[in-house]
């Protein structure tokens, strides 16, 4: 056994230093578990052994949880006929209750190796909205399947930004006015409740703007893109496929903000033009536009959408002051509101 390598290799695992590693932290963070088999040291130490193979050494080989279960019930089974015989003593009433904890353990024991990450659900649904913004912005769709990606795309970013808020910040503590007050205003400033007022907002009405797939689309590819850089790294399909472009829309996360930020100004616009039109929708232009005064103060948005925003001015404004010079006092009565 000295001298068998996944052995050295499991000794080095036990050994291995975790507390000091934060990325041991996120990780068990991350694991959906229930609290009763969170304080047991042989889950620990399984998920302690995933860790070091995903992280330290890819060749550690991880013995299965169910052949570990099944190991400890089958090292505990000689101890069983004591306690049989001290019940059978006492009177025999506990021996048929001892044999059903340890057929339920077993049982068990099989769907408890099935862990769930928490990530992995947000992945499934931005990986699914991926693929319907493809297919509701390809120009060649039919009409109605077209439509229906639409519609599915909305509904997938806000079921995604339902889950991260749900995640992080869970549910009010109380369904009074008061708590639920105190409970939005810690997340109204976040990106996923921007987003998920963004696809309310375009998903009920009638009429399929295809542009407003653009911010949902750059938000879906990055979160995909992190996430399969993460946990995929090393799969052979991911890094012949995959890897070349997860790494260029990980490193370029700034340009597909921009991209985003300016997608939602010129659709403010875009909104402002369609009240002219037959397909007008006044309740859909006046969320929009408080949603995107919302995005030019949030933490996450300010910065970008500020630039654009200023970057328009700076090209817009000579133009006003040379041929509509009547537009100047109604243009800082909106910038005014705007900006407070």
């Amino acid at each position: 056994m000295g001298d068998d390598p996944q052995h050295i290799k499991k000794v080095a695992a036990s050994s291995y230093d975790y507390d000091n590693d934060s990325r041991w932290a996120n990780y068990w963070n991350n694991i959906l578990i229930p609290p009763h088999m969170a304080s047991r040291p042989d889950v620990v130490r399984h998920y302690k052994q995933k860790f070091y193979q995903r992280y330290i050494d890819p060749e550690f080989e991880v013995e299965p949880f169910s052949s570990a279960t099944s190991a400890r019930s089958a090292r505990s089974s000689p101890a069983s006929p004591p306690e049989q015989n001290q019940s059978a003593n006492s009177g025999g009433q506990t021996q048929a209750p001892e044999r059903r904890p340890s057929s339920s353990q077993r049982a068990s024991a099989p769907t408890g190796s099935l862990r769930l990450d928490r990530n992995s659900v947000p992945f499934l649904i931005n990986a699914w909205v991926v693929v319907m913004a493809i297919m509701a912005m390809f120009p060649f769709s039919p009409w109605g399947l077209s439509d229906r990606a639409y519609r599915f795309t909305l509904a997938g970013t806000g079921l995604s930004c339902s889950y991260s808020i749900y995640s992080q910040y869970g549910r009010p503590r109380a369904w009074n006015l008061q708590a639920i007050q105190l409970w939005l205003q810690s997340l109204i400033a976040t990106k996923d409740f921007i987003y998920l007022l963004y696809c309310f907002v375009f998903v009920s009405s009638p009429m399929a703007i295809k542009f407003a797939l653009v911010p949902v689309l750059c938000r879906s590819l990055e979160l995909v893109a992190k996430y399969l850089r993460r946990n995929f790294s090393s799969a052979n399909l991911y890094r012949k496929y995959l890897e070349d472009s997860c790494l260029w829309i990980d490193t370029n996360t700034a340009t597909l903000n921009i991209l985003s930020s300016n997608s939602e100004i010129v659709l403010g616009f875009l909104v402002i033009i369609l009240l002219f039109t037959r397909q007008r929708n006044i309740v859909q232009g006046v969320m929009y536009w408080q949603l995107l005064k919302l995005m030019y103060h949030a933490p996450n948005t300010a910065s970008y959408h500020r630039n654009a925003w200023a970057k328009i001015g700076m090209h817009a404004n000579p133009y006003i002051h040379r041929y509509a010079p009547f537009l100047r006092t109604p243009i800082a009565y909106l910038q005014r509101w705007f900006q407070h």
